[in-house]
């Protein structure tokens, strides 16, 4: 997972209407339930079979640390599934997506002209067509790159080219990114 994957999928939970179970014990019934076994939980956590049983009859209670982070984020990607289509549905096709970055930006443009690059902090409303092309290349399992060149296009077009009334023939240097963020 990359930052821009990461800060999709965070977008995306912030819709939950209900929080992820508190407790290990519930965390591993809710996902012996959806993957439908003990094996599949075990496989999926890399603990063993036997270990999920106990965490499932709450014979132990308090996972490692490490155990805990990967047991809260299998439940988080598998967490109202329906909640969470709803929520990209929306987003691709009316409502857009908020970006909030803190990146270097640089450009290439026609001799003559300032396109040294330069850190900048950029908070904007992007249409649902570019949250659509975000969501789409998730889904379709784009590498980190490849998401970061659609944000850095959509940037590109809605911030720097204004939807086309001006910077013709900008291409928008997407790099260093130390912040983003998404939200719906």
């Amino acid at each position: 997972m990359g930052i821009v994957d990461d800060g999709l999928n965070r977008a995306v939970q912030q819709a939950f209407t209900r929080p992820i179970p508190k407790s290990a014990g519930a965390q591993m019934r809710y996902l012996v339930k959806q993957l439908k076994g003990t094996r599949a939980v075990a496989d999926a956590l890399g603990v063993s079979q036997r270990t999920v049983e106990r965490y499932v009859k709450d014979q132990i209670r308090r996972p490692r640390a490490d155990l805990a982070q990967r047991l809260a984020d299998a439940v988080r990607a598998r967490w109202q599934p329906r909640v969470r289509a709803q929520a990209r549905k929306q987003a691709a096709t009316s409502t857009g997506v908020v970006i909030d970055v803190r990146a270097r930006f640089g450009f290439t443009a026609a001799p003559g002209t300032t396109d040294d690059a330069r850190l900048r902090h950029i908070t904007l409303a992007l249409p649902p067509q570019y949250a659509a092309r975000l969501f789409d290349a998730q889904d379709t399992g784009a590498s980190e790159q490849q998401l970061r060149d659609l944000a850095g296009q959509a940037l590109g077009e809605v911030y720097f080219q204004d939807g086309g009334r001006r910077a013709q023939g900008l291409a928008v240097e997407f790099t260093d990114i130390e912040q983003l963020e998404f939200d719906l």
